[in-house]
C-alpha cells in the first residue's frame, strides 16, 4: 500500500498563514519548510496553502530555482483548487526544492511561498500499489448555465496511473467538452441543461483502479423574457402590466411603487408577474417595479405610469381635410382627438345630425361608417368629440367619384422574336381625378428609362415593345392608379425564338471512323425542335464544320445518332445545333476530346517526283501525308523505285512522318537515266496503298568542258560586256542550265570574285555597276543542277573614263508657233574624264512620265511640239563612258498662256522669261544669257 508523505496537519493549521500575503515577493519569502522524505515509487502531495482568496487564484510551482517551473504531465498536477503539487510516483530527479507561485488573475501580482524540500529515503524503494484518488471533485456541484466548468482528477500510484472520463448514464461526451492536463481536468463550456448528470473520473494501472463520482447539477438566474415599459393611461381605464423571467427554479414575482412594497387589495390584483389597477386614479401615478428573483440571483425592471386626464384635442392626430371615394364603395371617417378618458363622439352631415341605418354606421372607435356610397353622400362631415373636461369637433369633406375602368385590355400574343408589339391599355375614369400608368413584368415594374432601347410607354398607356427578345415572355400587368381607386389588366405574352443549346453532348462509342453522339433536349423557346445537325472540330480543320450522320436528317425527337466517315486517329470534339422552323440555334457546349480508334493508313503521298542531286543519286520526292490522315502511330513511307523497263522494284523505308524525300546513293547510277517511282504509306495497324508511279531522272553529270571564244568588250564607264561559245552538250547529258560568269578587277582577288549567271542558252551578258577606268578579268562556265564545270580561260577588258560631271550651261530657248530652238555652252571634259561625241536632248510634258530624246553633235537642237502643255526639257553631254551631268530642267509654258501676251517667246535654264512687249523681245532676244536673267 503506498503511503502519501504529508506535512502534519497541525502544523499545517499553525504555518500556513505563513504561506504568503499579497505584497512583495521578497517580504512573502519566510524561512524553509521542513523537508519531506519519501521513498522512491512512492506518491506525494506537497501543500501551497493559499490565503483567504482576495479574487481567483492561479497556481504554480517553481523546481529549485526561478524560472525553472514544475511541468504537468501523466505523473505531476497542479491543482488549481486547492494550489497543492501532487506527484503520483516519485523518481530520483524530482528530489529538489519546491516552492508555491500564486497569481492573482485580477491584478496579475504573484506571492510566493517558502520552498519545500524533497529528499528521497534511504530504506528501499517502495513498490506497485493500486491508483489513490487524491484530486476530485465535489459529490454534488452546481453549476450556472452558460459557465465554464472545471472538474480535476488525479491520483497517486505505482505504476503512474491512467486517467478517463465518463458519463454514468453512459451517454457520450459532446464535443465541446475538453480533456486537460494528461485528463487530470475536465473542462465543459457553456454549461447547458443538458450537460447535467453523474460523472465519473476512472484512475487505473497495472495493480487496480479506482473511480469518483460528482454530480453536476444545473441551475440559472432568473432573466428576462418581458420587461414592463413607460405607460399613459387615462383616468378611470385600467392598467395591466405583466412582467415574465425564466430562470432555475422558477423565480418568484414582487412589486414595488416609489421604492415600497406593493400589496393586493382593492383595486390592485397581483398574479405572479402581473399587476392590475382598475379605476385609475391620477394618484396612482408614479414609478414601478417588478422583482423577478430565486436563490441563485435577483433581477428588476422598472416603467413609470402616468395617470392623465384632459378634454378631446384634434392637434396632435387632425381629421383628413378631403376623403375621395368611389361609387359603391365603403367610406370610413377616423375620429380620434387626444383625451383621457376617452371621448364620446357623434357625427354631422353638413348641419344635420347623423343616425345609424343599414348604410350608416357609428364605430366603437369613434369613428363613421357609410357603405354602398352614392354621389348624394358627397359633402361635409363633421365630429364632436365630448368628455367630462370638454369638447372638441374636427371635420372632413368627402368627394365621390365614378370608378375607373379599363376599356381597352391587354390580350395574350404569341410573336417570334425580332417583331414589335403594341400591349394596349385604355381606360375610363373620373374627370376630377388624376390618372397614372405602371407596367409590370413577371412582377417587376419595368423600368423604361434603362430598358428603352425595347420598351416605350404612350401617353395614352400602351406599351410598345420593339426589337423583341426571348427574355421577354411573361406576364405584362398595365396598372392604372387614381387618388381613390386602381385597376389592373394582364396578359401573357410568348416569344418564339430559335431553340437554346441541346445538353450533356457526349461520345457514347467511337470506332476507327464513326462516333455515337447522344445529347438532351434544350429549351425550345416556345417552338418546338424539328431538326438536329451534328458539328465536329479537330486540331486540323478550321473552325466547326458539320459532319455527316445517320441518320442523315435527323429529327426533333431523336437525341442520338452516329457520325461517320471520320478519321482513324484523330481528335475530334462534338456538338450539337436544335433548329426549329424559327432557325437555327445556338450551339451546344463541346463534348469532352475523344480520339478515334487507330486504322491502316488508306492515302499515299501526293506530288511523288524527283531528279536533281549530285552525281551518282536518285532524288525522290513527295508531299507528306498530313497528320489527320495518318491513321495511327507508328506512321512512315514506303519507297520502292527500278530502273525504267526493268520488273524488279527495290524498296526501302522512310520511318518520319514528316520527311518529303529520299535519295539513293550508288556508282553505277548512270546520269539522267529514268527511273519509275512510286512511294507507300504504313503505320503500325499495317501497310496502306502506294501512290501511282511516276517517272523520274537520275542525277546529271556535270558539264566537262569549258566554253571556248571567250571575248570581254568596254561599253561604258560602268558596265562591260562578257560574250562566248556555247560548249557542246548531249541530251542524254541532262538539261544545261546556264552559264555562270565571274569577274574582278585588279585591285581584287581572284578567290574573292562576283558572279553573275546567264539562264539557258544565252551566250553574252552586261555586267554592270563597275567602277570607271579600270580592268575587269572575267572567266566563264557552264552548269547544271549536278554542279558546274571547269572556268575558261580568262579574258580582261577596261572600263571608259567616266562622262564629265560639268552640265550644259547657258541652255537659251526661243519659240515660234510650235517649234523651239534650243542652245547651249559647249561642254569640255577634263582629262580623267571621257570625251564629249555629243548631246542628248530630253523632253516631256509636265503631265506625263514617258521622256522623249533627241541626239545632235552640236550645241544647238530643233524641237516640233504640240504645246498644249507644258514641257519639260534638259540637256546632257553624251561620251562614249556615257551620259553627263544633265542640265538644269527648264519649263516651256504651253502656247494658250503665252498668245494672250504675244506671239513668240524666249528665255534660257532654269528660270521662264516672259516678254511684255514685242520691241523689248527683239531687242534682248540674242543677248539674253543665265548670267543676266535670274
Amino acid at each position: 500500500m503506498a503511503s502519501i508523505i504529508l506535512v502534519d496537519p497541525l502544523q499545517l493549521r499553525r504555518s500556513s498563514h505563513l504561506c504568503f500575503s499579497f505584497s512583495d515577493v521578497e517580504n512573502a519569502r519566510t524561512k524553509m519548510r521542513s523537508a519531506v522524505s519519501v521513498r522512491e515509487g512512492q506518491g506525494v502531495v506537497l501543500l501551497c496553502g493559499p490565503p483567504p482568496r482576495a479574487g481567483d487564484l492561479s497556481f504554480a510551482w517553481i523546481f529549485n530555482e526561478y524560472p525553472s517551473f514544475v511541468q504537468e504531465d501523466s505523473r505531476r498536477f497542479v491543482s488549481q483548487e486547492t494550489g497543492h503539487l501532487y506527484i503520483a510516483k516519485v523518481e530520483s530527479s524530482d528530489v529538489g526544492n519546491y516552492t508555491c507561485v500564486a497569481t492573482s488573475t485580477a491584478t496579475n501580482s504573484h506571492v510566493l511561498g517558502p520552498p519545500t524540500p524533497l529528499v528521497l529515503r534511504t530504506d528501499g524503494v517502495m513498490g506497485e500499489y493500486e491508483p489513490k484518488i487524491e484530486v476530485q471533485f465535489p459529490e454534488t456541484l452546481p453549476a450556472a448555465k452558460g459557465s465554464t466548468v472545471k472538474l480535476e482528477c488525479f491520483a497517486l500510484g505505482n505504476p503512474v496511473p491512467q486517467i478517463n472520463w465518463r458519463r454514468a448514464d453512459g451517454l457520450p461526451f459532446p464535443s465541446k467538452i475538453k480533456l486537460r492536463k494528461s485528463n487530470g481536468m475536465m473542462e465543459i463550456p457553456n454549461f447547458q441543461q443538458e450537460d447535467a448528470g453523474l460523472y465519473e473520473c476512472i484512475a487505473e494501472n497495472s495493480r487496480g483502479k479506482n473511480i469518483a463520482r460528482g454530480r453536476l447539477t444545473y441551475y440559472a438566474k432568473p432573466h428576462w423574457i418581458q420587461t414592463i415599459k413607460d405607460v399613459e393611461v387615462a383616468v378611470e381605464d385600467t392598467l395591466y402590466w405583466d412582467c415574465r423571467a425564466s430562470g432555475k427554479p422558477k423565480p418568484s414575482y414582487r412589486w414595488l411603487k416609489n421604492g415600497e412594497q406593493l400589496s393586493a387589495e382593492g383595486r390592485i390584483q397581483i398574479e405572479n408577474g402581473a399587476l392590475t389597477i382598475s379605476n385609475l386614479n391620477l394618484t396612482d401615478s408614479g414609478r414601478y417595479q417588478c422583482i423577478a428573483e430565486n436563490k441563485h440571483g435577483v433581477i428588476s425592471s422598472s416603467a413609470e405610469l402616468r395617470v392623465v386626464a384632459s378634454p378631446p384635442d384634434f392637434s396632435k392626430n387632425p381629421m383628413k381635410r378631403l376623403i375621395q371615394v368611389q361609387i359603391g364603395s365603403t367610406v370610413d371617417f377616423e375620429c380620434k382627438p387626444k383625451a383621457f378618458p376617452k371621448a364620446k363622439c357623434s357625427w354631422k352631415k353638413g348641419g344635420e345630425q347623423l343616425h345609424e341605418n343599414e348604410r350608416v354606421t357609428f364605430l366603437k372607435d369613434g369613428g363613421l361608417r357609410i357603405a354602398n356610397v352614392t354621389k348624394v353622400d358627397s359633402g361635409s362631415y363633421t365630429c364632436l368629440a365630448t368628455n367630462q373636461f370638454g369638447t372638441a369637433r374636427g371635420s372632413t369633406s368627402l368627394i365621390v367619384t365614378e370608378p375607373t375602368r379599363i376599356i381597352l385590355a391587354p390580350s395574350n400574343m404569341d410573336v417570334t422574336v425580332g417583331e414589335s408589339v403594341v400591349l394596349p391599355c385604355q381606360v375610363q375614369h373620373d374627370p376630377l381625378l388624376d390618372i397614372s400608368f405602371t407596367w409590370y413584368f413577371n412582377g417587376t415594374l419595368t423600368d423604361l428609362q434603362r430598358d428603352a432601347s425595347h420598351f416605350e410607354k404612350s401617353a395614352s398607356g400602351d406599351l410598345m415593345i420593339r426589337n423583341i427578345q426571348l427574355k421577354h415572355s411573361g406576364k405584362y400587368v398595365c396598372m392604372v392608379k387614381t387618388e381613390v381607386d386602381s385597376v389592373a389588366s394582364a396578359a401573357d405574352l410568348i416569344v418564339r425564338g430559335s431553340p437554346g443549346p441541346p445538353e450533356h453532348v457526349r461520345v457514347v462509342e467511337i470506332t476507327d471512323t464513326t462516333a455515337q453522339i447522344s445529347w438532351r433536349e434544350g429549351t425550345d423557346n416556345h417552338s418546338p425542335v424539328t431538326a438536329y445537325s451534328i458539328q465536329a472540330r479537330t486540331p486540323f480543320s478550321v473552325g466547326w464544320q458539320r459532319v455527316t450522320t445517320v441518320p442523315d436528317v435527323i429529327d426533333g425527337k431523336t437525341f442520338t445518332a452516329t457520325v461517320v466517315d471520320l478519321n482513324p486517329w484523330v481528335e475530334y470534339e462534338f456538338r450539337v445545333v436544335a433548329s426549329n422552323k424559327i432557325g437555327g440555334g445556338e450551339p451546344s457546349l463541346p463534348s469532352e476530346k475523344v480520339r478515334t480508334e487507330e486504322a491502316v493508313p488508306e492515302i499515299p503521298p501526293s506530288e511523288v517526283s524527283g531528279g536533281g542531286g549530285s552525281r551518282s543519286e536518285l532524288v525522290i520526292t513527295w508531299d507528306p501525308v498530313p497528320e489527320e490522315l495518318q491513321n495511327g502511330e507508328g506512321f512512315g513511307y514506303v519507297v520502292a523505285f527500278r530502273p525504267s523497263g526493268t520488273s524488279t522494284w527495290i524498296q526501302t523505308v522512310v520511318t518520319s512522318p514528316d520527311t518529303p524525300r529520299y535519295v539513293f546513293r550508288n556508282e553505277s547510277i548512270l546520269p539522267f537515266s529514268p527511273y519509275e517511282v512510286k512511294v507507300g504509306v504504313y503505320n503500325n495497324k499495317g501497310e496502306g496503298p502506294f501512290s501511282a508511279i511516276s517517272t523520274v531522272f537520275s542525277a546529271e553529270e556535270e558539264p566537262s568542258s569549258a566554253p571556248s571564244a571567250v571575248a570581254a568588250t568596254s561599253l561604258s564607264s560602268s558596265a562591260i560586256e562578257v560574250s562566248w561559245a556555247a560548249i557542246p552538250w548531249k541530251t542524254s547529258n541532262g538539261r544545261l542550265l546556264g552559264y555562270e560568269v565571274r569577274y574582278w578587277n585588279n585591285g581584287q582577288k581572284e578567290e574573292s570574285s562576283n558572279r553573275v549567271k546567264a539562264a539557258g542558252n544565252e551566250t553574252s551578258i552586261k555586267i554592270t555597276g563597275l567602277r570607271s577606268n579600270l580592268v575587269y578579268y572575267t572567266a566563264v562556265r557552264a552548269y547544271n543542277s549536278a554542279g558546274a564545270g571547269p572556268f575558261s580561260a580568262t579574258v580582261n577588258a577596261t572600263t571608259k573614263k567616266p562622262p564629265p560631271s560639268q552640265p550644259p550651261g547657258n541652255v537659251v530657248w526661243n519659240v515660234t508657233d510650235s517649234r523651239v530652238i534650243l542652245s547651249w555652252e559647249e561642254v569640255r571634259a577634263m582629262d580623267n574624264e571621257s570625251e564629249v561625241t555629243g548631246y542628248k536632248v530630253l523632253y516631256r510634258t509636265s503631265s506625263q512620265s514617258r521622256v522623249s530624246e533627241l541626239t545632235t553633235d552640236s550645241t544647238t537642237a530643233e524641237l516640233w511640239l504640240q504645246l498644249k502643255d507644258d514641257y519639260l526639257i534638259e540637256v546632257r553631254a553624251t561620251t562614249e563612258g556615257g551620259d553627263g551631268s544633265s542640265s538644269e530642267q527648264i519649263l516651256i509654258p504651253r502656247l494658250a498662256s503665252r498668245l494672250k501676251c504675244f506671239p513668240s517667246s524666249q528665255g534660257s535654264g532654269p528660270p521662264v522669261l516672259s516678254i511684255s512687249s514685242v520691241s523689248s523681245f527683239l531687242a534682248t532676244i540674242f543677248s539674253l544669257t543665265l548670267n543676266s536673267v535670274l
